[in-house]
C-alpha cells in the first residue's frame, strides 16, 4: 500500500504537469506504441531523441524504462530476443498511460523539461482521438500565449534600462508570436 501511494505521488508534479521521469515514460511507451523493439533499441532511440533536445545527461534513463516493465505497461514478445534485450511490446495498460501522460497539462515558461514535453506531445499526438487533439492544441497556444505575456511585460518593466535587454527580448517576443501563429494554423487543421 505504501509503494502504491507513493508511486501516485511521484508520477506528474501536483499541477498535473510531467516531470522529467515522466517525459521519459512518454517517449518510451510512444516509441513501443509506433512499434515493438528490442530493450536495447528502445534505450537508444529514447536516449538519442533526449538528448537532441536537453543534452546528453539521462541518469534517470534505465531505471525509467525497466520500471515500465515492472508496472505492466510493457511486456516481453514471445519469440524475440532473449533476456535483458528481449523485444518489447506495449500493453493495454501501457497505451492507457500513454494516454494519460499525453493529455498531462504544460507549465508556463521556457524551460528545458517545457521543450521536450512539447516536442514529445507533437512526435505522439497521433495516439489521440480528435477531441484532444485540439485540446492539446488549445494547451500549447495558452502555453505560448502566457509566454508571450510574460515577455511583454518584462520588456515593460526593463524599458529604461541601459543594455541591450529591450532588443533580445524583441526578438524573442516576435519568435514567440510567429510559434503562435503556427499553433493556431495547426490547431485550425485538426478535425474534430
Amino acid at each position: 500500500m505504501i509503494k502504491k501511494i507513493h508511486q501516485k505521488v511521484s508520477k506528474m508534479y501536483s499541477d498535473n504537469t510531467l516531470t522529467p521521469k515522466e517525459a521519459i515514460r512518454l517517449c518510451a511507451l510512444g516509441t513501443l506504441g509506433i512499434e515493438s523493439m528490442r530493450y536495447s533499441v528502445l534505450a537508444t532511440s529514447v536516449r538519442h531523441f533526449i538528448s537532441r533536445i536537453l543534452g546528453p545527461s539521462l541518469d534517470l534513463l534505465t531505471p525509467s524504462i525497466e520500471l515500465l516493465k515492472y508496472e505492466g505497461l510493457v511486456k516481453p514478445v514471445e519469440g524475440k530476443g532473449i533476456g535483458d534485450d528481449a523485444s518489447l511490446s506495449i500493453t493495454d495498460k501501457g497505451r492507457d498511460e500513454l494516454h494519460n501522460l499525453l493529455t498531462a497539462e504544460m507549465r508556463s515558461g521556457a524551460s528545458e523539461l517545457n521543450k521536450l514535453i512539447v516536442a514529445l506531445k507533437f512526435r505522439f499526438m497521433h495516439f489521440l482521438d480528435a477531441a484532444n487533439r485540439r485540446h492539446q492544441a488549445d494547451l500549447l497556444i495558452d502555453v505560448c500565449e502566457e509566454e508571450i505575456d510574460r515577455l511583454v511585460d518584462l520588456k515593460e518593466t526593463a524599458a529604461d534600462d541601459e543594455g541591450f535587454l529591450s532588443e533580445w527580448l524583441d526578438q524573442d517576443i516576435s519568435e514567440m508570436k510567429s510559434r503562435l501563429s503556427w499553433l493556431e494554423a495547426f490547431r485550425g487543421r485538426l478535425v474534430y
